[in-house]
């Protein structure tokens, strides 16, 4: 979609001589700062701040929110920039403010199996801080995302499926308000009834709410054992209902990825890998060596049944690493296969018993097609994903795009599934989310208002006020 874009003003003097009395070097207005923090990995057209503001604490952060809502001045926060629905776009311009020197691992309390953070904190980071505990944080969205850009998206990725998502994992937010204030959303207990459950309110909001600045999240115990594999299929619907049977079986799967032949093909190439070209399932199995020889000899099973040719295992650190980046790598392996086009990212998610039905119906669009495509998905729990390989110089090939995206998502709608699994709305999907929720945007609505009356916090985004 095009994003509404109000007329922008310039920053006062007065705000930014403040800003800059307070941080001196790291108040940035350089066009070419500017322009970095006000794009994602999207193909949504970039929309650069005025200026970019380094925090480097809470308490800094608060003066800059303070700041600006004095001025009615927009503010976006920005984690890692690699988000893929225009969320960092500043499209009234204003002041960024970048977390990434907040990321400091704050306290890590092992006993309790949780970790809280500064927000610029990556998830590789806390997992390499994390390797001598024998804890890990599971969300794994890919990319190596900040935790509080995790947070504020509501992340998920190959993980979910046995772990879940950002919101079943984080368990307490510290969040600046629109009006400088700071909360804390919980206290670190694993239950609660004490009132409305900020956390979750926050979680997902996109920086519409409040900027969030410190994250505690679950830790898990290292398995004992992990074994991963790939197992190719002679049709998308064989490797699918193999998917479906897995899940509705109880095994504890932790990962279950589908790609389509051409991601495939696209990975095979950019990762130098020798994988058969077909339809083809990532497995990774979690537990005890005993536990994960009956998961691999029940899977194999149903793979059989449904056409799985002979799995090919990744057992060390080191060859499950190969293997599990190359699934990270499919986007950027997408766009090899066209060089010079633009990656046009887009997911759904529907209820597993939907999932076939959603993806062939969808997979009859893309061969009616002439935009090059490649399918993937974190389908044990009834997301895929698709990325366009278009060229963003031909106005036909942005609307082909928009037109199967569109025909996407409302097929998923129609399903009971959701416009979105885990890349946001940003302002891609702002219309999308109306056609979903219906009269209780009118809800989602009265609550950024009531928290954020001059809409400044990341203006333009999820809904419309």
């Amino acid at each position: 979609m095009i994003a509404t874009v109000k007329e922008r003003a310039p920053l006062e003097p007065a705000l930014l001589a403040s800003l800059r009395q307070r941080l001196g070097d790291r108040l940035s207005t350089s066009a070419a700062v500017c322009a970095q923090h006000g794009k994602d990995e999207s193909y949504h057209a970039p929309h650069a701040p005025d200026a970019v503001a380094f925090a480097r604490s809470t308490d800094e952060v608060a003066a800059i929110v303070s700041l600006c809502a004095a001025y009615k001045t927009p503010v976006i926060a920005f984690g890692t920039g690699t988000s893929l629905e225009g969320h960092v776009a500043a499209l009234r311009g204003g002041v960024c403010i970048d977390l990434a020197q907040m990321n400091a691992i704050v306290r890590v309390n092992a006993d309790d199996l949780d970790a809280t953070v500064e927000a610029g904190v990556t998830r590789k980071q806390l997992n390499e801080y994390l390797r001598d505990t024998g804890l890990f944080f599971p969300i794994d969205p890919g990319a190596d995302a900040s935790i509080g850009g995790m947070a504020a998206t509501r992340a998920s990725g190959t993980n979910a499926v046995r772990y879940g998502t950002m919101r079943e994992n984080v368990m307490s937010l510290t969040v600046v308000l629109a009006d400088g204030r700071v909360i804390r959303t919980a206290r670190r207990a694993r239950k609660s009834a004490a009132g409305y459950d900020l956390t979750r309110l926050f979680v997902g909001s996109e920086g519409t709410l409040g900027v969030i600045t410190e994250v505690t999240v679950r830790l898990y115990g290292i398995p004992e054992a992990i074994l991963a594999a790939v197992c190719a299929f002679p049709t998308i619907a064989a490797a699918v209902d193999t998917v479906i049977e897995t899940i509705q079986s109880g095994i504890p799967v932790a990962r279950i990825e589908l790609l389509d032949e051409a991601q495939m093909d696209a990975i095979n190439k950019y990762s130098k890998l020798d994988h058969r070209v077909a339809p083809t399932l990532f497995f990774e199995f979690h537990g005890s060596e005993s536990g994960v020889a009956e998961q691999v000899d029940t899977v194999k099973a149903l793979a059989a049944e449904h056409g799985g040719d002979d799995f090919r295992w990744a057992a060390s650190p080191e060859a499950r690493s190969k293997l599990w980046q190359a699934r990270h790598d499919a986007y950027y392996a997408a766009l090899a296969l066209r060089p010079g086009s633009k990656g046009w990212p887009t997911d759904v998610c529907v209820p597993i018993s939907r999932l076939a039905e959603c993806i062939a119906e969808t997979k009859r669009d893309l061969a009616q097609s002439s935009i090059p495509s490649a399918l993937a998905g974190h389908v044990g729990d009834g997301n895929f994903h698709l990325i366009f390989m278009i060229d963003p110089q031909l106005p036909e090939e942005i609307a082909e795009a928009s037109r199967l995206n569109d025909r996407m998502v409302a097929r998923a709608l129609e399903m009971e599934g959701t416009c979105t699994g885990e890349h946001g709305i940003g302002y891609g999907k702002m219309d999308f989310l109306v056609a979903e929720h219906g009269e209780a945007i009118s809800v989602m609505r009265s609550i950024k208002q009531a928290l954020d009356p001059d809409d400044i916090l990341n203006p333009g985004k999820i809904i419309r006020v």
